[in-house]
């Protein structure tokens, strides 16, 4: 499970690393991000290329009768079958922008938090992630659609087992063209890609507990306290 993960780089920084041709939104930098906010996602579209636009993070169908379950995650061993993520899986795949994420672990009877990242300085990783778009009938004109994303989750490797058994399927940079693809639609392209990505190599370090309250957001919260 992904359930809080940090994304600090500029907008700048976001729009040159993934090759942006449009931005919807500001992207404002946070070491903290849950569920329920906006957050910057890539996804590419045939007729307009590469967007950095914010999505809400928790998805909602669009076929979905209300948004009272949103789901953060995906499994990806399940998700050209799952009614909730197949379609999306085919049509809208993205990239979650992160820095790192958290996981916490059961220790001396209390969760004691972990912070997993690309190493050296935590260089900017991109999430396999799902996308779509919500109406809902009860809204204003002007606001009737919720776009959200969830990230796709796997088996960790055994390196981080230790921590979680699950962690968000990183997808490498020279494979962001081929997972983003627009026009790559069908169950087994979708598989074919999913087993090309290989295991993440991250460097975990234990952080303080304050990253358990969603009001506490500073680059503090990824600090080791080894």
């Amino acid at each position: 499970m992904c359930g809080r993960y940090g994304i600090w780089a500029s907008q700048r920084e976001l729009v040159t690393l993934f090759d942006i041709a449009l931005t919807i939104g500001d992207n404002h930098p946070t070491w903290n991000a849950a569920p329920s906010q906006e957050l910057p996602v890539v996804l590419e579209r045939a007729d307009q290329g590469r967007r950095l636009q914010h999505l809400t993070w928790g998805l909602v169908p669009h076929w979905a009768h209300d948004a009272k379950r949103p789901m953060i995650n995906a499994r990806s061993e399940t998700l050209t079958e799952k009614p909730s993520f197949k379609e999306a899986a085919r049509r809208r795949r993205c990239l979650i922008p992160a820095n790192g994420y958290y996981e916490w672990q059961e220790e001396d009877g209390s969760k004691q938090p972990w912070f997993l990242s690309a190493g050296d300085d935590d260089p900017v990783m991109g999430f396999a992630g799902i996308y779509d778009a919500w109406r809902d009938p009860e809204a204003t004109e002007n606001d009737q659609w919720r776009r959200s994303f969830a990230i796709i989750t796997r088996s960790a490797p055994d390196a981080l087992g230790h921590i979680h058994d699950r962690s968000p399927v990183v997808v490498p940079p020279d494979m962001w063209s081929d997972w983003l693809d627009p026009v790559a639609t069908t169950d087994s392209h979708v598989a074919h890609l999913l087993d090309m990505i290989p295991p993440p190599r991250l460097s975990p370090r234990k952080v303080g507990r304050a990253v358990g309250n969603i009001r506490n957001n500073d680059s503090s919260l990824t600090e080791s306290v080894e």
